[in-house]
């Protein structure tokens, strides 16, 4: 029998994935934003203040996802996040984007005003652009950052 302790996942630090969100976040804000406000024909505020609302959201679930991820690949493949390949990336990422539109819509529409179709449509151009965003940076995070290095 194997005990807890040596089955446990050895996963990132409360504080490295705090530290690892907040720049996703940050970073995000700083490049999406003037790509919405410019696609949109919207105000750089504006886009600013729903970013911002969406990242809130966005952090909150991507820590407790991620957190998830980590453990389900640990017991399953005995592999830390940093280990992980492509293929998986591409699944993780996918995985998040697709929960968080179930999230974020609503909200879209609420900051918006727009009916369901057209916040669909920007949730889902928001959410490609996210996807492969996240995708490389958290393949540069885990190269610079490794899980116990």
């Amino acid at each position: 029998m194997v005990s807890q302790a040596a089955d446990a996942a050895p996963l990132r630090s409360a504080m490295d994935r705090l530290h690892q969100t907040l720049w996703f976040e940050a970073l995000g804000l700083v490049l999406v934003a003037p790509l919405l406000a410019w696609t949109t024909g919207g105000d750089a505020v504006e886009s600013v203040g729903l970013l911002v609302a969406l990242s809130l959201l966005v952090m909150a679930w991507a820590a407790i996802y991620n957190t998830l991820f980590d453990r389900w690949e640990w017991r399953r493949h005995r592999r830390v996040a940093s280990d992980r390949p492509a293929s998986l990336r591409t699944l993780h990422a996918i995985g998040l984007e697709a929960t968080v539109v179930l999230m974020s819509c609503p909200l879209i529409m609420v900051f918006t005003g727009l009916d369901f179709w057209p916040a669909l449509g920007l949730d889902l151009a928001l959410s490609a652009v996210y996807a492969a965003y996240g995708w490389v940076f958290h393949w540069g995070y885990d190269r610079l950052r490794p899980v116990g290095g």
